[in-house]
């Protein structure tokens, strides 16, 4: 696994790229990360250099969605269908893991949805911070709730 650290406007990101595609976009106090352990610097890795730059452009307000390849391998297949899910998410709109679950034919696993979406390891990229409680409130984000209402506020959601 090769990585790069991104400067962003919530702090340094750690962007992590498999031979299949981006792996991981982490924050700095990122409540599942799991990794590391072996893992290369690599300032030069066509894949993270494209996902900073996207990023770059996403807090710039100039990119609505990502073009990159993706290596969602980390997940169980029903911890998959939930990240493939979230990105059909529309930028600027929230959807209530209860709408997610439902979505995925799956309307009594809002539990599991949830603790999927937790464990999504492509933060904004695949935008985990777009599911919101059912009653509107913010919950749950691996990179903190504070960081979770900026990126909505970035996106005019709220």
């Amino acid at each position: 696994m090769n990585y790069l650290n991104y400067a962003s406007p919530l702090g340094t990101l750690l962007l992590a790229a498999s031979d299949l595609g981006l792996a991981g976009v982490y924050f700095e106090r990122h409540s599942h990360f799991q990794g590391g352990a072996g893992w290369r610097q690599d300032e030069r890795d066509p894949v993270l250099l494209q996902a900073a730059r996207q990023l770059g452009e996403y807090f710039a307000g100039l990119r609505r969605s990502f073009d990159l390849p993706l290596d969602l391998s980390a997940g169980s297949a029903f911890q998959q269908a939930v990240w493939r899910a979230l990105q059909d998410i529309p930028y600027g709109r929230t959807e209530s893991y209860a709408g997610l679950a439902r979505r995925l034919a799956k309307p009594a696993a809002v539990r599991a949805v949830g603790a999927a979406n937790g464990r999504n390891p492509l933060s904004i990229i695949v935008p985990c911070h777009r599911v919101i409680a059912s009653s509107g409130a913010l919950t749950g984000y691996a990179g903190g709730l504070h960081n979770k209402q900026i990126l909505l506020e970035l996106e005019m959601a709220l």
